[in-house]
């Protein structure tokens, strides 16, 4: 199952490093965070809970990126 999700950020680099830290996370099997359109577009694992896991991705990507932001 893939989602699109709306995000704030402020540099391509840092949407770069979102995009690298979102596609570690446990349950997910590909991530693209496109800076141009402020979009992140997850493709969930088989079976995965979709919010257990975007919970994870909001995490890891605010180590990356305090400043971000991930719109569930």
């Amino acid at each position: 199952m893939k989602k699109t999700y709306k995000i704030e950020v402020d540099c391509a680099n840092c949407a770069r490093e979102m995009e690298e830290a979102a596609g570690k996370v446990t349950g997910v099997a590909s991530a693209v965070v496109n800076f141009m359109t402020q979009k992140m577009i997850i493709e969930f694992a088989e079976g995965a809970d979709a919010g257990a896991v975007m919970a994870e991705v909001v995490k890891a990507c605010k180590k990356v990126e305090p400043d971000c932001e991930v719109f569930l």
